[in-house]
């Protein structure tokens, strides 16, 4: 996204309109003195074109806009509030009504209180500590691979009301029995089951995500053997493994310790020197067999 950012400084917010067009989305923010500026979102746009034919839009196709709206809202909100802060030292509430549902939305912005965990020190995290063949303990709860699955998604939902975020949201993923997520601040904590030759479904894997910049509140930290994973710079988290006696494997530009079953993701053309924004512990290879049959 290109022009993100207050019209104009010392310009308060109070209007912001998301659209979708044929060939994109893009949001307009309006300030208290009328003037707009407008900001495009890059990818497709809302014209149904499978390669080049005519064919009619599917059935599922409105609910796809309305999806990608919805995550278009959120990060519109995001960067706003961002923005705003940074401007004002205040925030930016944004309340949505449809326009022409699903691809046109207006928002009502109103200032706020900066929340406390823009400060260091007065909001504490939500660490995640993970434990290589066992799993991860929680601040009040454990996530093992010996769990269950609905036990796993009842953890799971007390992070979300712990949080005080939406409940787990459940999706597909090809290759796991199930798999559900939900938000920690502004990171994503997500649980797949497998079923095992006993045909118990059990916790299989645990992945955390955190895009670059705040992480809102909590702030979502996952550590192994006291490294901050996603906190530190990337080079700086591989140098502590490798002097921890972890065994190091690059693969583009995924780290992975592959006797730990521990994954680590940089984003896409992210330099040396930035941070992990995803991290996925699995059951290691040498225990599959074990459990299997717990």
């Amino acid at each position: 996204m290109r022009n993100e950012g207050a019209t104009g400084r010392g310009r308060v917010p109070a209007r912001v309109l998301l659209r979708g067009e044929p060939d994109g989305w893009h949001w307009v923010l309006v300030d208290d003195a009328g003037a707009e500026r407008r900001s495009d979102f890059a990818g497709a746009g809302t014209r149904w074109s499978p390669r080049g034919r005519s064919d009619p839009e599917p059935a599922w196709w409105r609910r796809r806009l309305a999806e990608t709206a919805d995550g278009l809202r959120d990060a519109v909100a995001e960067r706003l509030t961002d923005a705003t802060f940074r401007e004002f030292g205040a925030e930016a509430a944004v309340t949505w009504f449809a326009v022409a549902e699903p691809v046109e939305w207006e928002g009502i912005v109103t200032l706020r209180e900066a929340d406390p965990a823009r400060f260091p020190g007065r909001v504490p995290p939500f660490v995640v500590t993970l434990e290589p063949g066992r799993g991860a303990l929680l601040p009040d709860a454990s996530l093992l691979f010996s769990t269950r699955a609905a036990d796993a998604w009842t953890t799971l939902a007390a992070v979300a009301e712990r949080c005080d975020t939406l409940p787990p949201k459940s999706s597909f993923l090809c290759g796991w029995a199930g798999h559900r997520s939900v938000r920690v601040g502004r990171g994503t904590l997500a649980l797949s089951t497998g079923r095992s030759e006993d045909g118990v479904e059990r916790l299989a894997q645990i992945c955390g995500t955190r895009a670059p910049g705040w992480s809102g509140n909590p702030e979502m930290r996952f550590r192994l053997d006291g490294v901050d994973l996603l906190d530190e710079p990337a080079g700086d988290v591989v140098a502590l493994l490798r002097e921890l006696d972890h065994e190091i494997v690059r693969r583009g530009r995924s780290v992975r310790l592959a006797a730990s079953g521990l994954t680590l993701h940089a984003a896409d053309g992210a330099e040396e020197a930035e941070r992990f924004t995803g991290v996925s512990l699995g059951v290691p290879a040498g225990l599959s067999p074990l459990w299997a049959g717990s």
